[in-house]
């Protein structure tokens, strides 16, 4: 069947307090995503972040931001007021989110409401502490003693915290009962909204696109919990670290630090952090987005200490080995393989094997080769097209910014004789496509040029910030975006 969603982060949903939530506003996203007729909401991943504010560098694979908690859903239990919410400062730009002040006032809120709350005597909660044990304690710990030690990378804490060991573990533990509760409390609200909000989705028909991460952080609760899943040496240095290697776009490659597998030993135990982790994720999303997918047939090692990514080399992965166990403990459930930059045979055999669909982003085609195979008319049916993804410029300032060669060809296969409406050009090319599925983020249907973008991969500083502004979303967006569904077919 054929389907169409929006790609919206959490994060830019205008919800009040400085970024946004599981608000109100989002439940209204939801009913425009309804009016417009599409089936799907992709996110991206919702973990809690750190340094550079990427949700791809998060503090933990299983828990959830606590920026995204609603507070107005904490005023109406009677744990805050209007007015504490109002007085803290949470910046001032409605269209951009100042994760600083974010940061330096939101826990401050969180506490607060805690405190209040008393919800160590809530059933409710004491269930989810005992269904979620397997990573909240260890999460809960590791926030607790990285804020004992002014936040630096558990790398960097006293040696017997560092290596776990069982006189330190239990000392901690007793240290910081109340703080580790906050932080459960935290995870508790987080999840107790999301899957409101989730159900409420569902209950109309749209389905959640989550996104995982191949890797996990350095500096996470997973690895310091668990050093035996990584290439790390007997001090929990990393051998090796994960990246991409040099190409047209970085002369020095991407060095992105993550720690790598031991994939010798996943195979041993059956995979049973990776089948925890992805069961974990169905529960979450419907749909699951596998980012850096080739990481599973090859994997980029870059000596660790290195300060680019030019001296690495490429190591084999698990392979369809890991996919297989999936299959036959989680389930086959539905899945969408990043597939995208440059791939080797042995990675569109995988994918090919996985069953799994590809994605295909319009913004890679117009090289001025009708062969390339990111224009709509090489398609295949089992794929997911994008105009762009988070990691893309919007369409219209990606186009504004296209040399005339590029530019001239994509004029001539989207037909586009003027400035008006260039976004919907491309819409329409991926909406009428072949691709079972079309995917398109919210700033093209809003028109927005590059000041709307997410990401500018290898940069820090100024991603992850868009956000939408109140009355953006309208009825007549909403009915322009269902004509054109209903046109393809993919209502």
């Amino acid at each position: 069947m054929r389907k169409s969603g929006i790609l919206l982060p959490v994060s830019s949903i205008p919800s009040k307090y400085g970024i946004g939530t599981f608000s109100k506003e989002a439940y209204e996203f939801v009913d425009f995503l309804e009016r417009a007729g599409q089936r799907y909401w992709q996110i991206l991943p919702l973990g809690p972040t750190g340094y550079g504010d990427s949700p791809y560098q998060s503090f933990s694979t299983f828990a959830g931001n606590p920026y995204y908690i609603d507070l107005e859903g904490l005023t109406e239990k009677g744990w805050l007021t209007e007015e504490e919410c109002e007085e803290a400062d949470f910046g001032g730009n409605g269209q951009y989110v100042d994760y600083e002040k974010i940061y330096l006032s939101r826990f401050k809120v969180l506490r607060k409401a805690y405190e209040r709350s008393h919800i160590g005597e809530d059933g409710e909660f004491r269930k989810f502490q005992e269904e979620n044990a397997f990573w909240l304690e260890d999460y809960a710990l590791y926030m607790a003693v990285k804020n004992s030690f002014g936040g630096v990378s558990w790398i960097e804490w006293e040696e017997d915290i560092r290596l776990r060991r069982e006189g330190a573990m239990a000392a901690y533990r007793e240290k910081y009962a109340k703080e580790t509760e906050f932080y459960e409390f935290q995870q508790f609200i987080f999840a107790t909204q999301w899957f409101a909000l989730k159900e409420y989705a569902n209950g109309k028909g749209i389905d959640i696109i989550g996104d995982i991460p191949i890797y996990v952080a350095f500096d996470s609760a997973d690895t310091w919990a668990n050093p035996q899943l990584f290439q790390l040496d007997e001090k929990c240095i990393p051998v090796g670290v994960a990246g991409c290697p040099p190409d047209s776009f970085s002369a020095t490659g991407q060095l992105w630090g993550n720690p790598l597998y031991r994939w010798e030993y996943h195979k041993e135990t059956g995979y049973e952090w990776w089948m925890k982790r992805i069961a974990y994720c169905y529960k979450l999303y419907d749909v699951v987005r596998i980012d850096h997918f080739r990481g599973f047939d090859e994997y980029y090692f870059i000596p660790y200490g290195d300060e680019t990514a030019e001296f690495g080399h490429w190591e084999k992965g698990p392979g369809y080995d890991i996919f297989k166990v999936m299959k036959e403990k989680v389930g086959n459930k539905p899945v969408i393989a990043e597939d995208l930059g440059y791939l080797t045979p042995s990675v569109l055999k995988l994918v090919k094997k996985t069953g799994y669909p590809g994605m295909k982003v319009l913004q890679f085609a117009f090289d001025g080769s009708a062969d390339n195979d990111y224009l709509p008319h090489n398609y295949t049916a089992n794929s997911v097209v994008y105009t762009g993804t988070h990691d893309n410029d919007t369409t219209l300032g990606w186009y504004e910014s296209l040399g005339r060669k590029d530019k001239a060809f994509a004029k001539r296969y989207l037909n586009i004789t003027g400035r008006k409406d260039v976004e919907w050009n491309f819409i329409r090319a991926a909406f009428g496509s072949v691709a079972d599925t079309a995917i398109i983020p919210m700033q093209d249907y809003l028109g927005l040029g590059a000041e709307a973008r997410i990401n500018i991969p290898s940069t820090l500083g100024l991603n992850w910030k868009w956000r939408m502004l109140p009355g953006q979303l309208t009825d007549g967006l909403a009915e322009d975006i269902l004509n054109l569904t209903k046109l393809y077919g993919r209502g």
